[in-house]
This record gives C-alpha cells, sequence and structure tokens, in this order.
C-alpha cells in the first residue's frame, strides 16, 4: 500500500467497497451541519420583510418538508443499491447521456464552493480581526480551502466526523446568537412588521423548493452509507427541515431587524451583534457551516468527475477541485448572483432527477443494480432518448415559467411533476407498443 493511502480516503465507486458508516445520529448530523450554512440564512433575509416573518416561516417550514422529498428518494436509491447519484444516472439517461448530468454537478458544485470559499473566508477574517486586528480576506479564503480540501481528501469517514462536531458547534454558537439577538433587541417587534410585497409568496415558495433541490445531486454519494433504509428517509428529513428552520428563521430575524433599526440589509448577522461583543460567536457559526459544506461540495464534485473518468483515483480531482475553488471565490461580485444561481440549478436539475426518481421507482428498478451499472456499463444503451427527450421539455418548461412568463407559485414543483409524469406516460406508452408488436 502506498503512503498516500495512509493519508486520504480510498473512496471508490463500487458498491463492494461501500461502509454502512451512517446511522441515524450521522445522518441527521450530516444534513444539519450541510444546512446550517449562511447562504440558507442568506435565503431567509430574501423572504423578509417582503413577506412577515410568520408568513415566511410558515412558507419555509412547508418548502423544505416537501421540496426534501426528492432528496430523500435520490438518498434511499443510493442506500438501497449502494451507487453515487452520477452513476445511478447511467439507469436513466444511459452510459453517455449520464456525463451531461455529471459535467453539470461538477461545475454546480464547482461554483457552489467558489461562493462558500470566499464566505468562509470573509468569517473567519472577521473573527481574527476582532481578536487581533488583523485583516486579510484573501489570505482567510485560501486557508479556509486548504482545511476544506484536506478534510475532503480523507473521504466520506473523515467528512461524517466533522459534520458530527460541526452540527454540535454549530447548533451551540446560534444558541448564542439567538440569545445576543433578544438580549439587545425586541425580538416580538418582527412578527409585527408589514410586508413590502417585493418578493411574492409563490416565488418565495420556488426558492426554498429550489434550495432543498439543488442537495439532490449529493443525496446518494452520502445516504449510500446509511445503515438502513429507515436510516436514510428519516435522518435526512429530520436533519434537512431542522437545518432549514434555523438557517432560514435565523437569515428572516436578522433582516427583519436590520430593517426596523435602520441597518442595510446583509447576510451578516455580526454586523447586529458586534456592538453587544457577539460578533465573534456569530462569524463562527457562519465559518463553521461553510466549511462543513463546502467539504461535501468538493467531495460530491470529485464523485462526479470519477463517475466520467471512472480509472482516476479520488485524491487528484479532489486536490484540483479546491485549488479551482481557492481561484473563483475571488471573481469580484460572485454574491450578488446568488439568488440567480439557486433558480439556474433548479432549471438543470429539477427535470433530471424528477426522471431519475419515477424511472427507479415506478419503471425499472432491475436496471439500477450495481453490476449493471459498473461492470456491465459498456453494455448499457448509449443514451435513452425517451428520457433525453423529456429532460428537454422539463429544461424548456423550467426557462420559460422561470424567465419569461414566470408564474405566480413559482416554477419549481410543477416542472419536477409535470416531467416525472411525462415520461411515465412515454414509458408506459413504449411498453404496450413493444407488447403489441411481440
Amino acid at each position: 500500500m502506498s503512503d498516500t493511502s495512509s493519508l486520504v480516503g480510498q473512496d471508490t465507486l463500487s458498491a463492494d467497497n461501500v461502509e454502512r458508516s451512517l446511522g441515524m445520529p450521522g445522518t441527521f448530523a450530516l444534513w444539519l451541519g450541510a444546512n446550517v450554512v449562511v447562504t440558507t440564512i442568506l435565503t431567509g433575509m430574501l423572504l423578509v420583510p417582503s413577506l412577515t416573518f410568520s408568513h415566511a416561516m410558515l412558507l419555509v417550514l412547508i418548502g423544505s418538508s416537501v421540496g426534501i422529498i426528492p432528496l430523500v428518494l435520490i438518498g434511499l436509491m443510493g442506500q438501497q443499491t449502494g451507487m453515487t447519484t452520477m452513476v445511478l444516472a447511467r439507469g436513466t439517461f444511459g452510459r453517455l447521456g449520464a456525463m451531461f448530468p455529471a459535467w453539470v454537478n461538477l461545475f454546480a458544485l464547482v461554483a457552489w464552493s467558489w461562493i462558500q470559499a470566499l464566505l468562509a473566508g470573509m468569517s473567519l477574517d472577521y473573527a481574527v480581526s476582532s481578536l487581533t486586528g488583523y485583516s486579510n480576506v484573501a489570505l482567510f479564503t485560501v486557508l479556509c480551502e486548504v482545511l476544506v480540501v484536506m478534510i475532503a481528501l480523507r473521504g466520506h469517514l473523515g467528512i461524517e466526523k466533522a459534520e458530527k462536531l460541526a452540527a454540535v458547534l454549530m447548533l451551540a454558537l446560534s444558541g448564542v446568537v439567538v440569545f445576543a439577538l433578544a438580549r439587545n433587541y425586541d425580538l416580538p417587534t418582527i412578527t409585527e412588521m408589514d410586508a413590502t410585497g417585493a418578493l411574492g409568496a409563490g416565488v418565495a415558495f420556488d426558492i426554498i423548493i429550489a434550495t432543498a433541490f439543488s442537495w439532490i445531486p449529493l443525496a446518494a454519494d452520502y445516504n449510500r452509507h446509511c445503515r438502513s433504509g429507515k436510516t436514510a428517509v428519516i435522518g435526512t428529513w429530520v436533519g434537512y427541515v431542522t437545518a432549514t428552520l434555523v438557517a432560514m428563521g435565523l437569515g428572516a430575524t436578522v433582516s427583519a431587524l436590520s430593517v426596523s433599526i435602520g441597518f442595510p440589509q446583509t447576510y451578516d448577522p455580526t454586523q447586529l451583534l458586534s456592538s453587544f461583543g457577539f460578533g465573534l460567536p456569530a462569524a463562527l457559526v457562519i465559518f463553521f457551516s461553510v466549511l462543513t459544506t463546502n467539504v461535501m461540495c468538493v467531495y460530491s464534485a470529485t464523485l462526479s468527475y470519477m463517475s466520467v473518468r471512472t480509472r482516476t483515483p479520488f485524491w487528484k480531482p479532489a486536490l484540483i477541485i479546491g485549488v479551482v475553488s481557492v481561484l473563483g471565490s475571488l471573481i469580484p461580485g460572485i454574491l450578488d448572483q446568488f439568488q440567480t444561481f439557486l433558480l439556474i440549478i433548479g432549471s438543470v436539475f429539477i427535470p433530471a432527477f424528477s426522471l431519475m426518481i419515477v424511472d427507479y421507482f415506478l419503471v425499472g428498478r432491475e436496471r439500477y443494480s450495481p453490476q449493471r451499472l459498473m461492470a456491465e456499463a459498456s453494455q448499457l444503451p448509449a443514451i435513452n432518448p425517451r428520457a433525453l427527450g423529456c429532460y428537454l421539455v422539463g429544461a424548456v418548461l423550467a426557462y420559460y415559467w422561470n424567465w419569461v412568463s414566470p408564474l405566480a407559485f413559482g416554477a419549481s414543483l410543477p416542472v419536477f411533476v409535470l416531467t416525472g409524469a411525462l415520461y411515465y406516460a412515454v414509458c408506459q406508452l413504449h411498453s404496450r407498443q413493444q407488447k403489441v408488436t411481440a
């Protein structure tokens, strides 16, 4: 065994090497740690004061509870087969067709990593400058991403340990932040604020759904290590919904308080808390949350690359993607494109994963065996024309309803349901035609 093997994880795409290392607490902590993150806080800030605080939180509860269902189902596919998300895509789209979502997922996760790396660097810079007076965002961004790569290189076992620790720290620090807000501001007044209506309830609900959907590509990558289907379903659902309520609730609270006391609206709760000596805990919440999420992005981007270049050892793309994440995080104005980025991700991935879920659970689960997807992958059809055609219809609908003629209630759920229903109908028709001609 090489020296490198003792320093990095030996994760592969094979189901034979899957370690059932995630119990219920670990699965809960994984998805909690992944989503108590500043980008989810930022999403919560988009909701208030466009909506009243109570209305916003009701939408968060309903939207996250519903939006997480596709992620849970993809994660269950991973748990049952031992396959990563993009290997499972071969069963739906074909051996060559699956390369498209794999490459898109790779680039999307790299873009996520850019945003996360910058936010981690900014929060660490605040923490250090508040203690020492030294400030250097670029340096701290690089240091954060180096730590991310070191954790990601340890593979899923290293990530699981980091997520458990981070989940505990983030809940504790979030409690400190909420305590500071309650002690120094009149929190009940935020429930009395009138809505400005700048962001409609439909669009807000769609953004919440799109936030959940944006995690779908990572679901099977981690949940394939769950010990049981029950663990994969309950641990993921409860962990994600809890995290979303905490993070978006904090974002909505900070946004409302910012407006009520005349602060400029910002994602950063440290601006509200620093004058009371609580800026450091807020900065640490952001740092740990972004760090753990970024680790998951780098890891899954690596697996996406490996699904296309199957002979590549795990550590090489993980290292390269980490370096690219640092460079991208320095792109000026990248945070300004966050909301648009969420909608683009939804347009690309919602129809794709709708097809995968319908194909696996309703059409042909027998085609998703590890043997067929891995050892016999060369015998898979190059492209599934029915899946490709339905995907294009779904993608066009997503584009049209997001940018050309936006729906009042958002596009994510309609696109997901209609794409899946269309694919199921096409498959049923094809099956009947085959029986007639046989």
